[in-house]
């Protein structure tokens, strides 16, 4: 990977860096060409220059050129800037993840603010949580999302601390009926855009100096951690730009390959698959608003994808559809996938079907990526191994089967946004960050994560936090006490299970899956929190310690699955009555 150099250089001064990369660090990282000088934005023009016309997003239904994508980015981001937005604000940006998420990302680097991603399936009480742990200064969305009216959204996040947030109202930007960003609302009255400029020209309200420089954060997104509430994460672009290119490198990909991201953008994994490596190719990306795996086929087939990026379970869903045949997924040649191990046979039998290699990386949203297999590994390594360490990184591990790894590097993130707590459990001193994993390095130096230390559920590539599902469950008027355990699934690899007695004196039946989860959606929490299984016990084993003995949940639920025992209730672990 060599230095980058820009084709029409801009004069920009590095911000100070934040206390997980020193300026010793940054300057290091460029020497060795880890780290560059351009931006995503910068990347967009290349490729707009080289083939204005050539699809830059493609959906079921719409198609948006390399010009298109680039103009409109422009247009909002000076839209922005017209309307006052100030170079550091925060902005929210709640979109599904088509076309216009990403003009949205881009049009906020143009105009100098902070991005704050929030995944279009997010639950209100996670969206309100998100933008206040996050200081958002404005929400960018449609003025509808998941059938919640943007005036009651904006009424509740108003009530719930951010009494001055902003408003941007967009429309279906890749649409040619929606009207482009000319018909967007900025705090309800329409954008103001002036004419385009003469090519070269600076855009009226814009100056090269607003534009971020990929060492600033650009990005804030949501990660669950192992406790409490989803924690904001800081990221500047070029952890992101790294690990783009270290796709590319990894994957064989050329200017000739189409990818098909199905991915949510705010995401780490679908950030560097959608957003920054096709900039970095100028090649088009498939984009799935609502995934589908049936029109994820269908658009494989019609669009001769041949680099697929999805999560394991995704990856699982679409072995399972395609297995009937009747789809040619013959244009394949790599698929990323992550989240969570690929069970080895599933991988191979995926490789058998369409031809492709199945590739992955290990990392996290703090991270980054940390390590990855390669087109070229053998069938060991590349389905049995989370690969080689990446570009720069430097690992401590554990090696006492007890202690997580510690990982440093280009590729982590600055830590947790206003949260000096989490920090100190993140961050190790000299630059070094946890990872709450238990690795292993194997005699070819491949990757091997043999453990967790973190309580958490992996339910399709998700983190879902326990601790915080458990104290949403226990706000349920009959629950006393609750546990909640990953539950192994074929297809999803873990499901969220929970564990729970009730109120003295309440029967074992006056509590089902249906009401737990009725209750829980009425209090706004998201989708994939949500239980799939509820065992009800007299009470939950506790340890030596006094805390719930997950340990022997974990082992009672696997029991359970075996056994095909009902869901709702059953016989509490050590064989008690429940």
């Amino acid at each position: 990977m060599g230095a980058e150099t820009t084709a029409t250089p801009v004069s920009r001064t590095p911000p100070p860096t934040t206390a997980v990369h020193t300026a010793a660090d940054a300057a290091r990282y460029r020497a060795a060409g880890w780290w560059g000088t351009e931006t995503v934005g910068d990347h967009v023009a290349r490729a707009r220059a080289a083939n204005p016309g050539g699809a830059a997003f493609v959906t079921a239904t719409t198609r948006m050129s390399w010009a298109q994508y680039d103009d409109a980015a422009t247009a909002l981001a000076q839209a922005l800037a017209a309307a006052g937005f100030e170079r550091g604000q925060h902005l929210a940006v709640l979109l599904p993840d088509g076309p216009t998420a990403h003009v949205a990302y881009l049009a906020a680097e143009r105009a100098g603010l902070v991005v704050i991603g929030v995944a279009a399936r997010s639950g209100v009480g996670e969206i309100v949580h998100l933008l206040r742990l996050a200081e958002a200064d404005a929400l960018l969305t449609h003025p509808q999302t998941r059938g919640v009216e943007l005036a009651a959204l904006l009424a509740q996040l108003r009530a719930e601390g951010l009494p001055a947030l902003r408003s941007v109202v967009v429309p279906d930007l890749a649409d040619p009926a929606a009207g482009g960003v000319a018909a967007a609302r900025i705090d309800g009255a329409p954008a103001r855009i002036a004419p385009a400029p003469a090519p070269g020209a600076p855009v009226a309200a814009l100056t090269p100096d607003r534009r971020l420089h990929p060492d600033e954060t650009f990005l804030l997104n949501s990660t669950s951690g192992t406790t409490g509430l989803p924690k904001c994460v800081v990221h500047s672009q070029q952890p992101w730009l790294l690990a783009g290119r270290l796709a590319i490198t990894n994957g064989g990909l050329t200017a000739q390959d189409t990818i098909l991201c199905a991915v949510p953008t705010p995401y780490g994994f679908g950030l560097w698959s959608g957003h920054v490596a096709p900039a970095l190719l100028g090649v088009p990306t498939v984009l799935l608003e609502r995934f589908d795996v049936e029109l994820m086929l269908e658009l494989i087939e019609r669009e001769r994808v041949t680099m697929l990026a999805a999560v394991t379970t995704q990856l699982a869903m679409v072995l399972q559809a395609a297995a009937d045949g009747g789809r040619d997924l013959s244009s394949l040649r790599v698929v990323f996938t992550g989240g969570e191990a690929v069970p080895p046979q599933r991988a191979a039998a995926f490789e058998r079907l369409a031809g492709a290699k199945v590739l992955q990386f290990y990392g996290a949203n703090e991270t980054g990526i940390v390590s990855g297999t390669t087109v070229a590994d053998d069938d060991r390594a590349r389905l049995r191994t989370a690969g080689r360490p990446a570009p720069g990184v430097e690992l401590r591990l554990g090696g006492d089967g007890v202690t997580p790894a510690a990982v440093r590097g280009p590729g982590l993130s600055g830590g947790y946004h206003a949260d000096p707590a989490a920090n100190a459990e993140l961050l190790d001193g000299d630059g070094w960050m946890r990872t709450g994993d238990l690795l292993e390095l194997d005699a070819d130096g491949c990757l091997n994560v043999v453990g967790r230390a973190s309580d958490i559920v992996i339910r399709g590539g998700k983190n879902i936090s326990a601790p915080a599902v458990e104290a949403e469950v226990a706000t349920h008027p009959l629950v006393a006490v609750a546990a909640v355990v990953a539950m192994p699934d074929p297809v999803f690899g873990e499901r969220v299970c929970v564990y729970a007695a009730l109120e003295r004196g309440t029967p074992a039946h006056a509590l089902t899956l249906d009401d737990l989860v009725a209750h829980l959606s009425a209090r706004g929490m998201t989708r994939e929190w949500m239980p799939e299984r509820l065992v009800v016990l007299d009470a939950l084993p506790l340890s030596a310690g006094g805390k719930v003995a997950k340990t022997e949940l974990r082992e009672d639920i696997r029991r359970r699955l075996a056994a095909g025992q009902r869901p709702e209730t059953g016989r509490a672990p050590g064989g008690g009555a429940a």
